[in-house]
């Protein structure tokens, strides 16, 4: 059971970097429409660069989770996904190149979603 968390938590930590990576890329790159589809200029190779990893990112996360999903008990699996909008919010916040800010309700909004998965896990936990 303790791989399962492992591969949980790596599951995890990849979706988090993918959306960071996918975000600060596409921010980069410029806009995109239907009546212009050609591709971006060479100066956007870091951008295009940082889309394709975050893509892998979700793909490397997606093979964590049906590993975490091998040994453990989807009751038990689920609840680590809320922490991945956790671990979004607060690198968005604090890493200067997204220039997002915090509030008190956004961070409220954190606060519950550590605290439904603490209560998950407390539940779970006393069952066995």
């Amino acid at each position: 059971m303790r791989k399962g968390y492992i591969w949980g938590i790596a599951s995890v930590l990849l979706v988090s970097a993918a959306q960071l990576l996918m975000k600060w890329g596409m921010v980069q790159l410029p806009p995109l429409s239907l009546h212009s589809l050609a591709l971006p200029a060479a100066g956007s190779l870091p951008a295009l660069l940082a889309v394709a990893f975050g893509i892998a990112g979700y793909g490397l996360s997606m093979l964590c989770w049906l590993m975490a999903l091998r040994t453990l008990a989807l009751s038990r699996a689920y609840p680590l996904l809320g922490v991945s909008y956790v671990l979004v919010y607060l690198a968005a916040v604090a890493l200067p190149w997204f220039n997002e800010s915090a509030s008190w309700l956004k961070s409220l909004g954190t606060l519950l979603i550590l605290l439904g998965v603490w209560l998950i896990a407390r539940q779970d936990a006393r069952k066995r």
